[in-house]
């Protein structure tokens, strides 16, 4: 392939130039939402929109546009037209479904009881146009309207109701049909640090500092302290975990010098990328194609269906976001993954929106499909780890700064 005779520059602005396609040319052409996903599955045609994956397309259209491949009238045109139709389309408090119809705006039932709001994907929306309201920082009319329909959606979002009346916790999911019956507070160690941050942060809703450290503090899962192949791991599940927990989060919050009582953050995702690309170099499990080159373990379709993969969930599935997000925390680990990618069976893996969404060897399988939640972070985290683009920005929202001092943070932001 001529792909692998690029140089690394080259050959990122490759990956992540036709990685944003999926949100630019793929984008739902009457909302401009990103689509759940490229392929169509029982219950998710190509008008279910996902709420989550649009915050992180929003963050990689900022990309296109710095780098110059996106025309900056253009994308704050389409990005202007999203969030006038977000402020049309359903909430519940003041937060979004998971899923979305892309025509209407109307709530999609993520599954038979979760018909209502979804904080953590609402979160990671609202991290994407909080980031957007930054970039787009001009004195014209477009760029004013933005930021200010930002902030409307912004202040609308009723963090403290997702407390369950003054819980010292957060829950993921309220609906008008079904209350609180999906009864899922959210504690860590996983994706949702932003959750909490963002309610922290928040200028209408806030919650006080006692969720956060009652509430996602107390997880089972949260502190760890073990060591796996030689590499102590500060939070998180045995092994740490699928790879999106290193990610999500870190899409806009910058851990390099992020700090509380609990953890140094970028150590943190540093060590559960370590951890998981020895994981599959190492192959305990004997799956063939693993190998140095060969990593990444994260949720995503496999042959079976759908699967947070895990060094302790392990089919022998390999999910490209998970290495290539990774770039910040392993970056030439990440690169050489990268390159095998590119060159695996003469490039099967690449598509014209991008590496498709996980394979295995084993069964000789490969997805038919892309995910926004997937496509998202390999634009992104390649970015942050590029330029600190995307961290730059959204760390610079006083909000978000404010909260982070009432959580108890060090930051070199603060």
């Amino acid at each position: 392939m001529r792909q692998a005779t690029l140089d690394d520059d080259s050959l990122l602005d490759l990956v992540q130039r036709q990685t944003l396609r999926y949100f630019w040319e793929f984008a739902h052409p009457v909302s401009g939402l990103a689509r759940e996903r490229s392929d169509v599955t029982p219950g998710c045609g190509p008008d279910v929109v996902t709420t989550g994956g649009t915050g992180f397309g929003f963050m990689a259209m900022i990309v296109g546009v710095e780098r110059g491949w996106l025309d900056r009238t253009e994308a704050l045109e389409r990005l202007v037209g999203t969030v006038r139709f977000l402020g049309r389309a359903e909430r519940h408090h003041g937060v979004f479904a998971h899923w979305l119809d892309g025509r209407t705006g109307c709530t999609v039932a993520f599954s038979e009881r979760d018909d209502g709001g979804d904080l953590v994907e609402t979160s990671f929306l609202l991290m994407g146009l909080l980031t957007a309201r930054q970039y787009f920082d001009g004195t014209g009319a477009a760029e004013r309207e933005l930021r200010e329909r930002v902030d409307a959606l912004w202040d609308e979002a009723e963090f403290d109701w997702q407390t369950k009346a003054g819980e010292d916790v957060l829950y993921w999911h309220w609906s008008e049909h079904h209350g609180w019956a999906m009864n899922h507070p959210i504690r860590g160690w996983n994706e949702c640090l932003i959750t909490y941050v963002l309610a922290a942060s928040s200028r209408r809703h806030v919650v006080p500092p006692e969720v956060y450290h009652r509430g996602w503090a107390s997880g089972p899962n949260f502190v760890n302290g073990r060591t796996f192949h030689g590499i102590r791991l500060p939070l998180g599940p045995a092994h740490g975990g699928p790879l999106f927990f290193a990610h999500y989060s870190f899409i806009g919050l910058d851990p390099r010098g992020l700090r509380d009582r609990y953890a140094d953050y970028f150590e943190q995702n540093v060590a559960h990328t370590r951890i998981n690309q020895r994981h599959c170099a190492l192959n305990p499990n004997g799956h063939a194609g693993y190998g140095e080159h060969c990593w990444g373990l994260t949720a995503s379709d496999d042959p079976w269906g759908y699967e947070a993969h895990a060094p302790d969930v392990d089919r022998g599935v390999i999910t490209p976001t998970a290495a290539l997000a990774s770039m910040p925390y392993a970056p030439e680990a990440s690169l050489a993954a990268l390159r095998h990618f590119m060159g695996y069976e003469g490039g099967r893996l690449w598509t014209e929106l991008g590496f498709v969404d996980a394979f295995c060897p084993a069964e000789s399988w490969q997805a038919g499909s892309h995910l926004a939640i997937d496509q998202g972070p390999i634009v992104v985290m390649i970015e942050n780890h590029r330029s600190g683009l995307l961290w730059r920005l959204f760390m610079s929202c006083p909000e978000i700064q404010g909260g982070l001092r009432r959580l108890g943070f060090e930051s070199p932001y603060l």
